[in-house]
């Protein structure tokens, strides 16, 4: 869906900045809302999308539970 967004959980990348974060939830929401630049009247909504995305991908990225379980 959107080839310009990379992997950022380990061991695909390390040091994963905020700036990696919100450049990959921008990609996203311009790939599903269609805009590469939102016009003035969306721009709003556009900024809150991309930092809602950002919000949730940061928390993915905390919640994600890397490795195997251990076995029974």
């Amino acid at each position: 869906m959107c080839r310009s967004i990379k992997t950022l959980r380990e061991p695909y990348a390390s040091d994963v900045t905020d700036e990696d974060v919100r450049a990959a939830a921008l990609q996203y929401v311009r790939k599903v809302s269609g805009f590469r630049s939102p016009s003035a009247r969306n721009a709003e909504a556009f900024d809150r999308a991309v930092e809602a995305v950002a919000a949730a991908t940061q928390t993915l990225l905390e919640d994600l539970q890397l490795g195997r379980l251990p076995r029974a």
